[in-house]
């Protein structure tokens, strides 16, 4: 009999740590973006740009870094114009798909 395991015992799972290159910012981005769920992308991009560094993604997109944090807040529903160059200065696009690909 193996022991029980207690999820309190668990590591905490960050998924920034394993967003490490424009293929892994991508694969991300296109699962939380078949969600359709506004808030959950707000929060990807947020992680993203943090795993990139905040600092970083906010002089690249021309966006102040309190501005960046507040418009990537799990429940903030950024403007696309945000998300586009927010993503750009990750270095990954949005691309649109055929709906039954």
């Amino acid at each position: 009999m193996s022991p029980k395991i207690k999820v309190s015992e668990l590591p905490e799972f960050n998924i920034a740590e394993y967003l490490k290159d424009g293929d892994s910012l991508a694969a991300y981005l296109t699962l939380v973006l078949e969600e359709n769920d506004p808030a959950a992308l707000a929060q990807a991009l947020g992680v993203m740009a943090r795993a990139r560094g905040m600092t970083e993604i906010a002089k690249a997109s021309g966006i102040g870094r309190e501005a960046l944090y507040k418009a990537l807040r799990p429940d903030a529903q950024p403007r696309f114009e945000t998300i586009a160059r927010v993503c750009a200065a990750l270095g990954v696009k949005l691309v649109a798909l055929p709906a039954d690909a």
